[in-house]
Formats: structure tokens, sequence, C-alpha cells
């Protein structure tokens, strides 16, 4: 049992799926697992275990933003030995190539946020994505049949929400940036100083550039497609 995450050993499988929202995984474990059992319900960070096509997978929330993330994936990759980590979260798009409840998945994450630079005593890092995980993504999305169109990029983590510097991100989209999220280059750098793999794959929930965005339910409860190639992606690797 680690610091903020309940489970006994055993009680967590070896592949997790890591959403921000807590009911997101609540309604992912109610989904797309088999016999899924509550593990955890600490500060109700929910976590959850369960089965899919005879493979043992967890279900994990994380919380908002790259503090948050940490914790919980210090502890599942430590405390629980879990060796592969797949975010499936939302993002914003940044820029009009990219649509409302399209998917982007991952395979670099720049990022605002100062905790990187106080780890490697102020020079840059790239946080990138494994790249079994990645392409086994890119395939599973391809074996999908869609509603939604899929893009292969870089993402922005940002440690701000409701940023007061919007300008700050042109830079960004001018070098290609797709989306803007909280937790996918801390992931990826944490995911590489222990070894494991990690990915993050993210359904558009709304548009900073046309003001387009979907409702708190269907950001919790409709963004199936994702979840299906995170658990193809995540199984096959």
């Amino acid at each position: 049992m680690s610091t903020h995450i309940a489970a006994e050993p055993g009680q967590i499988a070896p592949v997790v799926l890591f959403p921000g929202d807590p009911l997101r995984a609540k309604w992912i474990a109610e989904t797309f697992l088999d016999d899924a059992e509550l593990y955890s319900q600490t500060r109700g960070m929910l976590g959850f275990t369960g089965t899919w096509q005879g493979h043992r997978i967890s279900v994990q929330g994380s919380g908002m933003g790259q503090p948050s993330m940490a914790i919980y994936a210090n502890e599942l990759f430590e405390s629980y030995a879990v060796q592969t980590i797949v975010r499936v979260g939302s993002c914003g798009a940044l820029t009009e190539q990219v649509k409302v409840r399209d998917i982007i998945i991952a395979n670099g994450a720049s990022t605002d946020s100062g905790i990187n630079r106080v780890r490697f005593h102020g020079l840059d890092y790239a946080p990138v994505a494994d790249f079994a995980l990645l392409r086994a993504a890119v395939e599973a999305s391809e074996s999908e049949e869609l509603d939604a169109t899929v893009h292969v990029g870089q993402l922005f983590s940002s440690d701000q929400f409701y940023s007061t510097r919007p300008e700050l991100t042109e830079p960004f989209v001018a070098h290609g940036i797709l989306g803007v999220e909280m937790e996918a280059a801390g992931l990826y750098t944490l995911a590489a100083y222990h070894r494991r793999r990690a990915l993050a794959i993210c359904t558009v929930s709304d548009h900073i550039v046309t003001g387009e965005e979907t409702t708190a339910q269907e950001r919790e409860q409709t963004f199936g497609h994702m979840v299906r190639i995170a658990l193809r992606a995540a199984t096959s690797v």
C-alpha cells in the first residue's frame, strides 16, 4: 500500500489506463472491463482492476496537472511494479487542422512546467512516448472503425488551465504542436526515469481557436474510441 493509493500488493495490474478524471476511470472500468473491482478511493481518486479480452487491466485516476499525475505515476511504478501506463485524457485543439472529438496520439510533449527544469538543472529534456506503444496505438487506430480522425503529433503540457497569456502558445503551434493538456510531458519523463512504457492518447474536448466544446458529461462518458485504441495498444506490446 502506497501513500496515496490504498491498494494491496497484487491488486494493480502491470498495465494501467490513466485518465485524469476519477469518474472517467469509473466509466472505463464499468464499460470496458469484466469483473472490475475497486481497489482504491483514497481522496476520491478511484482505481479499478478487471480484465479486457483476457488481459488484466487497471484504471487509475490521476487528477489534473503534472504534480498530481506525478504522485500517482510514481507510486504505480515504484510501489506496484506497473510496467505500462497509457494516459486516456482530454485536450484542447490549438490548430484548425484538428477538430473537436478528433484523437491525438502524442509522440512527444512540450511543456511550460518548471518540474523538468528542476530535474535537469535548467537544461531542456525532450519527453517522448515509448515507441512500441506509439506504433501499437497507431496500428490499433487503423484497425478500429472510428468516426473521428486520428492525429499523431506533439501535445503541449501546460501548468495553467486559465492562462493569462494565451499568445505564448503561438510559437508551439508554429512548430507543429496540435493540442494542449496538462500531464503528458511529466508522464513521459517519469516513465523514462523508471524504464517503463508510457503513452498519452487524448480526445479533443474543446477548441481553443473556434471555441467549440463538449460538455462535462461527454468528457466523462463518451470518449470510447481512444479507450479502445489504448487497450489494444497496451495489450499488444
